[in-house]
């Protein structure tokens, strides 16, 4: 948790922690966040911080997720500070529900994205078969060779991954370092591209 700490604001005013349980010094620092006190902010985060990771990891699994999940409610904290109703329950209370439903929203985006890239991989996989037969199979080296020669560099790279390399769009993209929909449109081009160079060696 110690990479959160870079963006809380700096600690150039310490105090002492007020007196009192955990959750009643909560209460006093996040009302002493509310009125824009750093100092009681830093404090605040030093209190709660294991509490919020401990929430967030249970739900995400992945560390690195986790701290990048818990350090987002943490600055969520520090601008929503005067949204907090004491009379509604603790600060603990308060902070440890947001790390839960931020961590859980965390949970469904990237489930839902997983989801998105089955579906593609799905779809691309009962596709490629007859597009490749159309444009690839029953060519000569020398053939394919020319007609590789006119793509683009980028396109070339992405058809060469995809079909030669035997690896998923999902993975080209992930190698690539590009947006699924990019390198999809590549390799779309690069076939069409290679379909007219066919047609005119033909």
């Amino acid at each position: 948790m110690e990479a959160m700490g870079s963006r809380r604001p700096r600690r150039n005013l310490p105090s002492p922690l007020p007196s009192g349980s955990s959750a009643e010094v909560a209460d006093e620092l996040l009302g002493r966040v509310a009125r824009g006190d750093e100092a009681a902010f830093a404090q605040l985060y030093d209190l709660v911080a294991p509490a919020v990771f401990g929430v967030v990891r249970r739900v995400v699994r992945n560390p690195a997720q986790s701290e990048e999940v818990a350090q987002e409610v943490l600055m969520q904290v520090w601008r929503t500070a005067t949204r907090f109703d004491r009379d509604a329950g603790s600060a603990m209370t308060w902070i440890l529900t947001i790390a839960h439903r931020r961590a859980v929203d965390r949970v469904r985006s990237e489930e839902a994205s997983r989801r998105r890239a089955e579906r593609y991989e799905e779809h691309t996989t009962t596709e490629s078969p007859s597009v490749t037969e159309a444009v690839l199979d029953d060519l000569d080296r020398a053939r394919l060779r020319r007609a590789l020669g006119g793509l683009t560099p980028v396109q070339r790279e992405s058809v060469e991954l995809a079909y030669y390399g035997g690896y998923t769009h999902v993975e080209v993209a992930t190698l690539l370092d590009l947006p699924l929909g990019t390198v999809k449109t590549r390799i779309r081009d690069g076939l069409i591209r290679l379909r007219g160079s066919f047609e005119e060696d033909a």
